[in-house]
Order: structure tokens, then sequence, then C-alpha cells
């Protein structure tokens, strides 16, 4: 289950032809294994304080008497197209052991500081590095300017991980939410074995719409978009958990 969580690492369409990635906004997950509806999971952009910004995710996933839910949180600050990490969290509870990470980036003392599972870790901050939840709204800012190469270092598990994306081409995705023209995506590995696609919409300010993971040749898991909400229709939903 813990490798789902992963891979999610990633309608008037005239309202929504100039979306920002970072204008506010709820997206909404169908999650599959093979043909199997494991549940939900739901990413939301709060509006930003100046150039500060949180960003959640919440899933809620179960297979027979197998279980997992995560809430994950990140801040950042974004300046001049680029985002930097401030703070991460990530709470799993389910089947098997739950455990917690939390992650501080002090960038002007170097250093990273990590905890994973009880174990702690402090790594070297240089360069430029991002946590496992904000490093989406990098891509898709990137993918925006037509930014390459679409190489990104990140933190989780207590180390620093790199991972590459490349352009496979243009296609028009249908889905129960809604009909898309999209730009296709492939995650970069060594091995042929693992592949994983993602579709990202230029018009949603290039949203992930669908994410599907093949483990030797099979279709292993199937993400795709349900619902997404903007603007006043964030701060509605926020106003009702607060």
């Amino acid at each position: 289950m813990r490798s789902l969580l992963l891979l999610i690492l990633l309608l008037p369409l005239p309202l929504w032809a100039q979306t920002s990635p970072l204008a506010p906004h709820t997206a909404e997950y169908q999650v599959n294994y093979g043909e199997i509806n494991l549940g939900g999971a739901r990413f939301m952009l709060l509006p930003p304080e100046g150039d500060f910004y949180q960003y959640k995710l919440d899933s809620d996933l179960s297979l027979l008497v197998l279980s997992d839910k995560r809430h994950i949180r990140s801040e950042f600050t974004y300046q001049d197209g680029q985002l930097t990490p401030l703070r991460f969290s990530h709470q799993r509870t389910g089947t098997g052991p739950n455990f917690n990470e939390q992650i501080a980036f002090a960038k002007e003392q170097g250093k990273i500081f990590s905890r994973y599972k009880d174990e702690k870790s402090k790594l070297d901050y240089s360069g430029t590095l991002y946590d496992a939840l904000m490093v989406q709204l990098q891509f898709r800012l990137d993918l925006a300017a037509g930014k390459e190469p679409l190489a990104y270092e990140l933190v989780k598990d207590n180390e620093i991980d790199d991972y590459r994306f490349k352009i496979v081409g243009k296609e028009r995705m249908t889905l129960d939410s809604g009909v898309y023209n999209t730009v296709k995506l492939e995650v970069v590995r060594d091995s042929t074995k693992r592949q994983t696609f993602v579709w990202m919409a230029p018009d949603l300010g290039w949203l992930p719409v669908r994410l599907t993971h093949f483990e030797s040749g099979s279709k292993q898991l199937d993400i795709k978009l349900a619902k997404l909400s903007l603007g006043s229709e964030v701060n509605n939903q926020l106003a009702k958990t607060e």
C-alpha cells in the first residue's frame, strides 16, 4: 500500500484556461488497483499568505482486510518560479506498522533535519531540493514554463532521491470527470520492468488527470481525476473543516 501512495506522487474549460499551478484548488482522485476501486485521495492547495503556501494530501485506501490512511502536509515559499521547502509531515495509519515522518529544511544553515519511523537523520542541504508532496507543484510550474530537463531531488525516508521525467507525446483523455487535452509523460527508470505514466492537462495549470503504473507489463495502479474545485470553492471547503 505504501508504494501506491508514493506514485500518487503527480468543467467549463474557458474558466480554467489560464489556471496557474499555484492557484488554490482541491483535486480529488479515484485510486484503482487493476479494476478494483481502492478508495480516494484528495490534494488541497490552500490560499497563500504572501509567498507562504500550504499543500495537503489526505488518502483513504482499502483492499479486503487491508487499509491505509495518510495525512501529508507541506509548507513552502515561492519566488520567481521556484519553490523552497520549509516543513513536511507524513502520518500513516492502517494495516501493518503505523509511522510518522517529519522534515525541517534549514536552508540558511545548510541542513535538513529528518525523522522517519523513529529514526533521525541530518542531511546536507545543497542545491535545489523538494519534499515528496510539493515537488508535484514545482513539476507543474516547470512544465508551464517549458523548462528542461525535468529532473528533481527530493527528501523522503531520511534520504535524498532523484526523479526524472520525459515527455512522451500528446493525448486527448476521456474520463468520467471530463475530456482533457493532455501531455503524456513517463518516469525515467533504469529498468523497464516498472513503468509509470502521467497525463497532465495544460488547460488546468498542468494538473495531473491520470496516472498509471505497470509492473512487468501488467497494470497495477490507475489513478484518475474525479473532481476539481477552484478559488472560492476551496475557501468554502476550508471553512467547513475549521
